[in-house]
């Protein structure tokens, strides 16, 4: 059994990982802007821009593991989970359309993610 000074680590615990992982998406996402913009002036840009893609989605990835893990120990509300599931749908939207070369939703859909991920990072 639980001792009430293991659950108050648990659930202190619990929301640091999930700021650190919304915190990594949210620079990944600032990271793939960057690369977009040297996909459009250099000849490294398209490689800079795929490689961050694939960091951009593992991010992604964890910051879902980051809300079920911060969830699953303090027993509190499962809405970052929905949250993170929701960047992991978006990210894969971003990946399909990038991959298909629609610029005229992949970009719009890249900002509004990140505007979207730094909302989460100052809320948590």
């Amino acid at each position: 059994m639980a001792t009430a000074t293991q659950v108050t680590v648990k659930a202190a615990h619990g929301p640091s990982i999930l700021r650190i992982a919304i915190a990594l998406q949210t620079l990944t996402i600032f990271g793939q802007a960057i690369s977009a913009g040297l996909l459009l002036t250099s000849s490294y840009g398209e490689t800079l821009h795929s490689v961050g893609a694939r960091v951009m989605y593992g991010a992604s990835m964890l910051y879902v593991l980051a809300a079920v893990l911060a969830w699953k120990p303090g027993g509190g509300s499962p809405r970052p989970i929905w949250h993170a599931s929701g960047f992991l749908v978006l990210a894969s939207v971003q990946v399909v359309l990038g991959i298909a070369h629609v610029p005229s939703v992949h970009l719009p859909l890249g900002v509004l993610m990140f505007g979207l991920s730094v909302l989460a990072l100052a809320r948590r």
